[in-house]
Formats: C-alpha cells, structure tokens, sequence
C-alpha cells in the first residue's frame, strides 16, 4: 500500500507540474520547437521531473522549450514590420525534408531575409576569430550549416536571393554585430533595424509576387507535421 500511494502522489505532482507548464498554440513562432519538447516529456519523463530527477529527455525538452521562447521573442520583435508592409512569416516548412525556418521577412519590395533564431547562453560573448564562429571558447561555426541550407533551399523555392541573418538571443555579439561568410550575427534587440535596413536593398523583378509565393510553398511547420 505505501508503494501505491507514493506512486499515485508521485503521478499527481507529474501531472500537476505538466499542466502548469507554458503552452504554445498549434501555430506561430516556436511552434515546432514546443511541439518536439512535448514529445520528449513523455509521463515517464514528467515524473521524473516532478521527482527532480534528471534525465537526458527532459535536458533535451528543456533546451527545445528555451529555443521556442526565443524564436517567440524575436517574432515579438519583428512583427511591428507588418504595419510597414512587411510580409512576416513563422515557423514555416522547407518544400523538401522535414526542417524548418524560424522565421521569413519580405519587404514591401520583395527584398527576402531569413532571421535564424538562437537562443544561446547569455554566459559567453558571440565573436569570429581566424574564420571560426566561437561562443566563448568554443567553435560553433558549424552551427550556421543549418541556416546556409535553408537560405539556399528557399532562396531556390522561390526563385529570388534570400539575405541570412542570425538572432542571437541572450549570449552578447562582441561589437554589437559580427560576419562570417557574408552571414551577420546581431543581437536580438537589433534584429528589427536591421531587417529594416536590408529591406532597402535593390529588389527582385517579381518582388509584387515573392510573398504569395512563400506563403504557398512554404506552408506552417505544425500542419505538415500533422
């Protein structure tokens, strides 16, 4: 009887705790990543989070949640665009695979920048040195392959260039921006400037046409997953 009863309190405070936790909706910014990290809560991993239990999963779930409140903030961020004719989309499907895009900005002249949101440690600073991307002391230039295949996947799906910019939420950006490989790295609280600012580049021939066509081809993440 008293293993029950501690297995049955132990379940409560799991599902307690589950409940209580921040939910995304179906759609929108951080969407895909808030859905992955409640697959990996699974209820074993929910009672071993209420039991404060570690375990690999719930590491795993806690990082996906982080990256979804990121992308969450810079869409807070960049969604002010709209008024100024900006075409602002989130979380959207590549035509092939099963990755996504955190987020798409298309001016009003058919100028298209993917902002990439990361939601690094704000522990260490965000600097290039000799070629390499470091964060801190480590090298996480390869953390970029991502960003550069969907900027040449969406840039081929829709038929026009695609402008690369990394969001770097929460670690600091030695100098307030750094470049690697043509691909700018600026502090979340810059993102909107600086997607302002790159709207004023020489636009496509087919700019009136760039935004219906990504809003087509590039459908929400959450309703191909379905």
């Amino acid at each position: 009887m008293p293993v029950t009863f501690l297995l049955l309190a132990a379940a409560a405070i799991a599902a307690y705790y589950y409940l209580r936790r921040p939910r995304t909706p179906g759609g929108g910014a951080g969407a895909s990543a808030a859905a992955h990290a409640r697959q990996l809560r699974t209820p074993a991993v929910r009672l071993a989070d209420a039991l404060h239990i570690p375990t690999q999963a719930g590491a795993e779930a806690d990082r996906y949640e982080a990256g979804a409140a990121a992308e969450r903030r810079t869409a807070t961020r960049i969604d002010p665009l709209r008024a100024e004719g900006w075409t602002i989309l989130h979380d959207r499907a590549l035509p092939t695979g099963r990755a996504n895009v955190d987020h798409l900005a298309i001016s009003p002249h058919g100028v298209v920048i993917l902002p990439d949101t990361k939601g690094w440690s704000s522990r260490y600073r965000i600097r290039v040195v000799n070629g390499c991307l470091l964060h801190g002391g480590w090298d996480v230039t390869d953390r970029l392959n991502g960003l550069r295949h969907e900027t040449r996947t969406v840039s081929k799906a829709l038929g026009v260039p695609v402008i690369p910019l990394v969001v770097m939420d929460g670690a600091p950006v030695e100098g307030g921006e750094q470049v690697l490989d043509g691909i700018r790295i600026v502090p979340a609280d810059r993102a909107c400037a600086v997607i302002r600012d790159l709207g004023r580049k020489l636009a496509h021939p087919d700019a009136p046409d760039v935004a219906a066509r990504a809003a087509r081809v590039l459908p929400p993440y959450q309703e191909t997953a379905r």
